[in-house]
Order: structure tokens, then sequence, then C-alpha cells
């Protein structure tokens, strides 16, 4: 994540934040449950939104990469709101804000499509940032725990969206912008449970925080480290919301079904969720990484081929590319604390690394759609897709190698 958003406090307000931890608790999951919904949503829907409003499909690829863009763009200049609002009005403003992006997305009126989507990447953005920092703030002896559970919760409802997005659009003459709406409710209640915490003061730190230290660590913007680090988390989130993006309209093109090709992305997520808790065992038995990082994109790379020789076989393909996914998303965000000399350094390369990923992962799913107008099919893009897995398996590798950035 950016750089650090805690003022210092004391600790009698640190403990009287937590005398209703269940509370706490169930606000930090329920917005959790809106970090992706509203975007995995959009997929299986893609190729009716294509149809109804006559979008190309690199203006269609670009609907699914604004809100990446925005992650880029908004993620560093987060933690300057939240020093002057405090972390829970942020998380409070960033879910109103999601709510009010759902329902402008889902209106007939011209340009509500895009504008909702803009506010909901902004909100996302928000929230991703000020998320963990409260996590770690309120729980630090459990951070680690909380951070994995809310990531489940993240990618099982953003799964479970992906999967009801064609049904919901089924239910009524309303069609995609129904199934869209039906997200505004559980960011409605994620807002309603956080407003208690919204009346606290300013945020707090645990009077356990180690002490600044005089001397600034080295950026790792001017590190060769860093930039592996970062490479690796961007080239893994391209392929990842490119599949979510558009692997609704490969399929299509395939003869299957909007129901099958939803089903599958649910259980490409569902399969990436598995890998998430298998590499919370395994990532600690490891000396380095390299292994790991070969292991995770040679999982994407069968995926991928599979895709582009084998198509009929989808889910097989899928399955294997979720459990690349999983596991390579893990070995990512575990990066910024290994290949750092401390919790200063990680906070700064969590934010090159989150800036720099998302900026690529917003490239993907456009560039995607423009190869596949431009060739009027799937080999060219899925071939350059297949490459860019290839150079993900090299920064992995390079980043992997048990070292720190000085």
């Amino acid at each position: 994540m950016p750089q650090s958003v805690l003022p210092p406090t004391s600790a009698p307000l640190k403990r009287s934040r937590l005398r209703h931890p269940l509370l706490l608790v169930t606000g930090i999951m329920l917005v959790a449950a809106n970090l992706r919904a509203a975007l995995t949503s959009v997929g299986p829907l893609l190729e009716q939104i294509q149809q109804q409003l006559l979008l190309s499909a690199t203006s269609a690829g670009l609907l699914n990469s604004l809100p990446l863009i925005l992650f880029a763009v908004l993620s560093p200049a987060t933690p300057g709101l939240a020093k002057r609002q405090g972390i829970e009005r942020t998380l409070g403003m960033a879910l109103l804000l999601l709510v009010i992006g759902i329902t402008l997305r889902s209106l007939p009126q011209p340009g509500m499509l895009w504008l909702g989507t803009i506010l909901i990447g902004a909100a996302i953005a928000f929230a991703n940032v000020v998320l963990p920092t409260l996590v770690k703030r309120d729980f630090p002896g459990r951070a680690a725990a909380m951070i994995a559970g809310y990531a489940a919760v993240m990618s099982l409802v953003a799964a479970t969206a992906s999967g009801l997005a064609v049904p919901l659009a089924a239910l009524n003459g309303l069609g995609w912008r129904f199934s869209l709406l039906c997200w505004s409710l559980p960011a409605l209640l994620a807002l309603i449970v956080w407003l208690p915490q919204m009346r606290r003061p300013a945020a707090s730190v645990p009077t356990d925080a180690p002490e600044v230290q005089a001397a600034p660590p080295r950026s790792p913007w001017g590190s060769a480290l860093g930039w592996q680090v970062a490479l690796f988390m961007g080239l893994q989130s391209i392929t990842f919301y490119t599949i979510i993006g558009w692997f609704s309209a490969f399929a299509a093109s395939h003869g299957t079904s909007p129901q099958q090709a939803g089903f599958e992305l649910f259980i490409y997520q569902v399969v990436a969720i598995a890998a998430n808790f298998v590499m919370v065992f395994i990532l600690p038995r490891a000396r380095d990484q390299r292994a790991i990082a070969l292991c995770s994109s040679l999982l994407i790379f069968i995926g991928v081929a599979g895709l582009l020789l084998l198509p009929t076989y989808s889910l097989i393909w899928l399955i294997f590319a979720g459990l690349g996914a999983g596991s390579s998303l893990v070995l990512a965000l575990s990066f910024f604390g290994l290949r750092s000399s401390h919790h200063h350094q990680a906070t700064q390369l969590s934010g090159m690394a989150q800036s720099v990923g998302y900026l690529l992962a917003a490239l993907g799913p456009t560039l995607f759609g423009l190869l596949h107008d431009l060739t009027q099919g799937w080999q060219l893009p899925l071939t350059i897709l297949l490459g860019l897995t290839l150079l993900q398996m090299l920064f992995g590798i390079l980043a992997g190698r048990n070292r720190v950035i000085r």
C-alpha cells in the first residue's frame, strides 16, 4: 500500500477503539466484500453491454480498465486524505462513493455508465489503501490472520458476483443494468454497519509501534529489485484482469453459453482463493521464492496456452490459470515485506508495486480488446498474453532471490 497514513496518538485512544471489536471486525469484512464485486460482475455481462450500447471491443476493454487506472493514480494520494479525515471517515466516504457509483452506472442516461465506473474506481482505490492500515493499527498481533480473512472474503464475494451476473440479468427486463445495480445493496449494508466507526476520533497507532528511523530507507524506485517486484505484480495482474474481463466474450465465440462462461469464471476465482490459502503454508517453509515464482507462473502459462490451442476445454485451463493467479497474488503481496529491510521501506515498496501493477493491469484488457478489434480473432492477443506470462516468470525468479533492497 502507499505511504503510512497513521498519525500518532495515545494508548487510551487505542484501547477505546476496540470496545466493540465484533462490530469493527464485521465492518472490516463487509468493506472487504465490496472491494471487487462491482468490478468482477461486469465481465460476464460485457457482451450484453457491448450489443446494447454499440461499444467497440476497445471501449469495452476500457470499461474494465478504467477502475484500474484510477487505482494506479489515486493510491499515492490516499494517505494524505486519510491523514486529514481519519481512516474511518475515509472508508465511510469510500463506501458512500461506491453506492453512488454503482447506482449511477446502472442508469440509462448517456454517460452514466462511465461516470459511475469512475466513481467506483475512486471509491475502491481509497478503500484498498486504508483498509490494510486499519487492520495493522487495531489488530497488530493478528494482522496476518485478519488480512488473510478479509482477502478471502473479498475474493469469494468477487467470484460470487461473477457467477451471479448473468442469472441476475435474466430476472427482469432491465437486464444487465439490474444485475450491476444489485451490488449497491451490499455496499449500502457495509456503509450502514460502518457508520458507528465514523463517529470515532482520528486514527491511532499501536503503542508498541516502532519509531521512525532518522535515516530514510533507500527508495525502491531506484532499485533493480524494487522494479522486479513491481513488474512481477503488474504482469500477474494483467493476466488476471484480462481473463476476468474477456473470457466471456472469448468463450461465446467458441459456442459457450453466457451462463456456462459465468460459471467457469466463478470456478477460476474459487480455485484462486484455494491457492491463496495453500500459499499461507508454503511460503514460510521456503528458503527463497524462486521455485514458487516459477511454478505459479508456469500454471498461468499452461492455462493461457490451453485457451489458445484447445479452447473447448476452457474449464480445465481456467483451473490451471486460477491456481497460478491465486499463488502469484499472494507471492506478490509477500514480496513487499520479504524484499524490504524494514517496515518503512516495505510501505514504500508496496506503494510503488501497487501503482506500477495497477497501471499495467489497466493496460492489459484495453490492449487485449484493441488487438481483438484489429485482427477479429483471439490468436494474437492470447499469444502476446502467453509471452507476458514468460516475462512474469523471469521477474518472479529474479525477485524470488533471498535478498533485500539496500
